[in-house]
């Protein structure tokens, strides 16, 4: 074990179950007079941490934390995605799932331990938060604090953020989390086109008998539609199917949309039923009694909220009218079931700032954006 001394406190890195549990219980104790925070699930933070990660045959990481009379009082990861090396050639390594009490010099010294072990690692930029990479949760919030995230979003204490530009850290991009209406009035152009096309389009739920052979069709048009975008790293097979496995059991059929034009899957959407509004009393316990609330609420009272994490449109239509008509051909699919189970309020994120296209679609539909993520990045050369 890798341990720094200050005369306050200590670095250390963890490489026991003990000291993860530590890392994982973190935040409750930081957000305890937070109203918006919501507790993640336990047991979906311990898989995260899983040797049997999926996403662990492709990177590696570490993590650490800061202690001070005993207490621990901030935490850091640092991780080397090669898929994202591979795609991007950019030598970058990320950090995440920081947070820490307001003290310069823990802050400080928690992303020097990260920033020293990706340099080990060959790392010339490190960039974040990833947590634990870009097809999960990212980003800092920084603004839209008083409300609280939506399933798979972060919250964050306000601070963070300069903390971290303090440190050298400056923008990479910015994202953009909308509110929207699931009732809303679909534009006549929008809709003239899709009929218009109709002969041609066609939207069908997903096909839970066959989930295997959906979840590639998906992942096949996500790779290809994402290919162009900043950051984009390939959805892995292994990964992305036991993703679908798992949130499938939590979901509708009809909460997945794929749309077929002449017969080619081209586009689909993914509407998460927002596990946070079901889970926000139960400080991410499962045990004894909380799986039988979470199931409940997610089944039979079923959340007022939702949630699009996924969506995707086939890269050979961007710069087409189709592009925009499959697009809202999904969310129109989509749509209908949720405000039919009484979905009141849809969050669509996060979307790139820069995403004009996508960004013009759902500000036409009623979208608003509410909340703002950043992702951060500092050139780890030493001149």
């Amino acid at each position: 074990m890798s341990t720094q001394v200050t005369n306050t406190f200590s670095i250390e890195e963890i490489t026991g179950k003990g000291q993860l549990k530590e890392f994982l219980e973190l935040p409750h104790r930081l957000y305890a007079n937070d109203p918006h925070w919501i507790a993640p699930l336990t047991i979906e933070q311990q898989q995260r941490f899983s040797a049997k990660n999926p996403f662990f045959q492709h990177a590696r990481w570490r993590a650490w934390l800061a202690r001070r009379n005993g207490r621990v009082i901030g935490r850091i990861t640092a991780q080397v995605d090669e898929l994202h090396l591979s795609q991007h050639k950019d030598s970058a390594g990320y950090f995440g799932m920081f947070e820490a009490e307001q003290d310069p010099e823990v802050v400080s010294a928690l992303f020097s331990a990260a920033e020293d072990w990706l340099r080990g690692e060959g790392m010339q930029v490190i960039r974040g938060p990833f947590n634990l990479h870009i097809n999960e949760e990212i980003g800092l919030l920084v603004d839209g604090f008083d409300t609280p995230p939506y399933v798979l979003m972060g919250h964050a204490l306000p601070w963070y953020g300069a903390a971290i530009e303090d440190l050298g850290y400056a923008k990479a991009k910015d994202l953009l989390a909308y509110h929207i209406n699931p009732d809303f009035e679909a534009p006549r152009v929008m809709r003239r086109l899709a009929d218009k096309l109709s002969d041609r389009i066609r939207v069908r739920k997903a096909n839970r008998k066959d989930l295997a052979a959906e979840a590639e069709v998906m992942r096949d048009i996500f790779n290809d539609a994402w290919h162009d975008n900043w950051g984009f790293v390939p959805l892995d097979k292994d990964e992305w199917q036991h993703t679908v496995e798992t949130l499938i059991k939590l979901m509708p059929d009809d909460n997945i949309q794929i749309a077929e034009l002449d017969g080619e899957p081209v586009a689909f959407i993914v509407a998460l039923p927002n596990i946070n509004e079901a889970a926000r009393d139960l400080g991410g316990k499962l045990l004894p009694f909380g799986w039988a609330k979470l199931l409940w609420r997610l089944k039979v009272r079923t959340p007022r909220t939702a949630r699009v994490p996924l969506m995707g449109v086939r890269r050979r239509f961007h710069h087409l009218r189709l592009g925009p008509t499959l697009a809202f051909s999904v969310i129109d699919a989509v749509r209908g079931p949720l405000h039919q189970r009484g979905v009141e309020d849809v969050e669509m994120g996060w979307i790139l700032e820069d995403n004009d296209g996508m960004r013009n679609i759902i500000e036409t539909i009623g979208g608003v954006a509410y909340k703002r993520y950043r992702v951060y990045e500092k050139s780890l050369r030493k001149d």
